[in-house]
């Protein structure tokens, strides 16, 4: 009775207190932010109510840089967009340009297929930066260091081919700025086949992992339709199912010609398109991704050999001249969609205008839809898994 009677007293006591919203600011230099962007939540408790993205604190100008210097020029900005992918940043922008040039067609097969091979292990590159960060970002440490340690031969052999680490300024249009140095097939094979164990080592330390799964599963699901609304691409859109990869869809370069499949989500561990199926396509792509490096190597080493006469600069034309034309190009990066809008202008090689899409900036915009609802915790995760890089999105 004494239990009783003091409950009551506690319920009467509390019964006209009411809850307040409050205002929180996430960043713009928290961690879990992957960069400088502010979130500012609208919380009742624990629990977000309306989650508000505010960019613009890495803004770089790169559209007015593309209208200022010669369409060669820029392919050192746009190394700047997801520079965790620069290989295929570039790729993207020169393919626009060559084939407004009409040079698409008469691209050497080898440097097609060195393009392919430096892209791809920038692919692998990227994935291991979102897989390992995300680990870190709902507490698991050890997958951060063995993400980073493999991460380490990739750009070890990028700054070999091109002399840098980050932002290369390899993929050149008409060609390459060099060719592959000798011996770099042989050392991607000893990469492969180093690499192998060591994903299956990290998939099963984290994708069958209870704690891992109980973090991501049945969180931020993303239905299909609401992907396909807000322009999500890449992983984000794959994870919820649909099968769309640039990459089969357009057939650019030199991918119809190797094998590959595009993983999607499936509601393994949950609902299709939770978090830990977002996780889970950066995985599975990471492994298609060997397999095109390896058919690349194959390729390299026996139809298209080197040369002492092959000259990786031989189109690269001194001058861009174009008719003035609006043209738009796109391919698939690891985080999605990078598309280029180019109009161009008579009797000059700089460019009118230049719109760069970046796949990145459409994948946040669905972070207030995600965001409804859920704890804050869960919004760190949830924001992890769509891997977003700001300079992308602050363009």
């Amino acid at each position: 009775m004494k239990y009783n009677d003091a409950l009551a007293r506690y319920q009467e006591k509390i019964s006209g207190i009411t809850s307040q919203e409050m205002v929180i600011n996430m960043g713009p230099q928290h961690p879990s932010t992957h960069g400088v962007l502010r979130l500012e939540l609208i919380t009742d408790g624990e629990i977000v109510k309306e989650v508000i993205p505010h960019m613009g604190y890495l803004h770089r100008c790169f559209d007015k840089h593309a209208e200022s210097v010669n369409f060669t020029k820029t392919i050192p900005f746009t190394d700047r967009l997801d520079y965790l992918a620069s290989m295929n940043n570039s790729h993207a922008y020169v393919m626009g340009v060559e084939r407004m040039l009409g040079l698409g067609a008469k691209i050497p097969k080898r440097v097609e297929y060195i393009r392919i091979l430096v892209c791809e292990l920038n692919r692998i590159a990227s994935h291991l930066i979102a897989i390992g960060t995300y680990g870190i970002d709902i507490g698991a440490f050890t997958p951060f260091m063995w993400c980073f340690r493999d991460r380490e031969h990739i750009m070890n052999m990028l700054e070999w081919a091109s002399g840098s680490r980050m932002l290369y300024n390899y993929i050149w249009i008409g060609g390459l700025f060099y060719d592959l140095p000798v011996g770099f097939e042989e050392r991607c094979t000893e990469f492969v086949q180093y690499f192998k164990p060591k994903l299956k080592e990290l998939d099963e330390l984290l994708s069958t992992n209870q704690i891992f799964i109980s973090r991501t599963a049945n969180i931020g699901v993303l239905p299909a339709d609401l992907a396909i609304n807000y322009g999500c691409s890449g992983p984000m859109l794959r994870a919820s199912g649909i099968k769309w990869d640039l990459r089969r869809i357009d057939g650019y370069s030199v991918y119809p010609e190797l094998e590959f499949d595009i993983p999607v989500g499936n509601g393994e561990m949950g609902q299709l398109g939770d978090c830990w199926d977002r996780y889970k396509v950066r995985v599975d792509e990471i492994k298609e991704s060997l397999r095109i490096i390896e058919q690349c190597i194959d390729r390299l080493s026996k139809d298209f050999k080197r040369s002492p006469e092959f000259d990786p600069r031989a189109l690269v034309p001194k001058k861009v001249n174009l008719k003035a034309q609006d043209y738009y190009v796109r391919a698939e990066n690891p985080k999605g969609e990078l598309g280029f809008y180019f109009a161009t202008q008579d009797r000059t090689d700089i460019p009118k205008r230049v719109k760069a899409r970046g796949p990145s900036f459409n994948n946040l915009s669905v972070l207030p839809e995600l965001g409804k609802g859920v704890l804050i915790a869960d919004l760190i995760a949830i924001l992890g898994s769509i891997d977003i890089v700001l300079g992308e999105v602050d363009r």
